[in-house]
């Protein structure tokens, strides 16, 4: 080890001390792929497979950012067709804030903004079905965006929950603004990041999408039945979900994400897979002209916060985008931030989006 690598380490087990003496759940994590991963020896945090994967291979010139962790409980919620698997961060007394992430992404999304969360609530960041630890929907059972908007009146039921307060990134940011549209006497607070509403569609796109989805969705279950996915060493599988976010991901965040997204290889020794259901490649999304979300967004009338990540693509015209936005700022309830940073601001950068995001909290959530 170089004295400068020395220097960093000494600097990142001194603030994990501090934190500690605050905190003893707290943990510092750096990005930097060697030693400083031994610190991670509490098995509850993360898997240790991938971690000491990660600490023989990963290369050593990545930039060093601090993240600060913290434990957590591994939760399960079972389903009619199995199970979610969550990670429940902090207190169990009252009820928590519900995480909910993007398409193809899993509960690791919230690993770095769970700890800057306020104290005085938990946060329960759930695998949706198909990806991470969660059971996959049968065979011959398709992904449907509607769904996974149903799906949150399941986990209600199960937890008992009369409200729901729910930090959604993407895919789920757009199942939140429609859970909120039919349920806003459910919803005591909805932070949606970088996923306002669904994308309204010309009535050719939505004819062809759904042909695309019908040819492909036979395709992946013959797939999956025949033979196990493309395994990959730790380095390859960091390019690949890098490249794969169109470098959303910022590579030093991807273990996050890693570490519920892959399995060992049964074929290849000191190798991993993508575990996650290859069915969500053809998942029916919304099929909505302009007009669907903004009768939607006219009922929006519980707290809502959006944060728009400034480098982040609208994916439609932009019109479409700002015409919703401004049913939205009808509501005296609703607060709009723009941030500098990627689709994945809130994995890479959490310190950005943070202090709103707790501001908003302690004003609706201080209990």
């Amino acid at each position: 080890m170089c004295l400068q690598e020395f220097k960093v380490h000494l600097h990142i087990l001194m603030r994990q001390l501090t934190f500690q003496r605050i905190n003893p759940d707290v943990e510092m994590v750096s990005s930097l792929g060697t030693n400083v991963f031994k610190m991670l020896r509490r098995p509850q945090f993360m898997g240790t497979t991938f971690i000491k994967r990660y600490i023989s291979s990963a290369p050593t010139t990545l930039k060093d950012t601090n993240y600060i962790t913290k434990h957590f409980e591994e939760i399960s919620i079972p389903v009619p067709w199995g199970h979610l698997k969550g990670k429940w961060f902090g207190t169990k007394n009252v009820r928590p804030i519900l995480g909910l992430h993007g398409w193809q992404d899993n509960a690791g999304t919230y690993d770095t903004l769970a700890p800057l969360l306020p104290n005085h609530l938990g946060f329960l960041s759930i695998d949706l079905p198909g990806h991470g630890h969660s059971s996959w929907l049968p065979m011959g059972i398709s992904y449907h965006s509607i769904d996974y908007v149903s799906l949150l009146l399941r986990v209600m039921d199960y937890f008992q929950w009369d409200k729901i307060s729910m930090i959604c990134h993407s895919m789920s940011s757009i199942n939140g603004f429609i859970f909120s549209a039919l349920f806003p006497e459910k919803v005591d607070m909805m932070v949606g990041l970088d996923g306002l509403k669904p994308l309204a569609r010309t009535s050719e796109r939505i004819v062809d999408n759904y042909k695309s989805c019908m040819n492909s969705i036979i395709l992946q279950e013959n797939r999956i039945n025949s033979s196990e996915p493309p395994s990959y060493d730790w380095d390859e599988l960091v390019e690949r979900l890098y490249n794969g976010s169109n470098k959303s991901v910022e590579r030093e965040t991807c273990k996050f994400l890693l570490e519920r997204a892959v399995r060992p290889s049964k074929n290849n020794p000191q190798k991993y897979y993508f575990a996650r259901d290859s069915r969500l490649k053809t998942t029916y999304f919304y099929s909505f002209g302009e007009e669907v979300p903004l009768r939607l967004a006219r009922n929006i009338n519980c707290p809502y916060m959006f944060i728009k990540a400034s480098q982040s693509p609208y994916f439609e015209p932009r019109q479409h985008f700002e015409n919703t936005l401004e049913i939205m700022k009808q509501n005296p309830h609703f607060e709009f931030y723009e941030v500098e940073g990627s689709h994945h601001v809130h994995l890479n950068n959490p310190n950005k989006i943070a202090p709103m995001i707790n501001s908003f909290i302690h004003k609706w959530r201080s209990s």
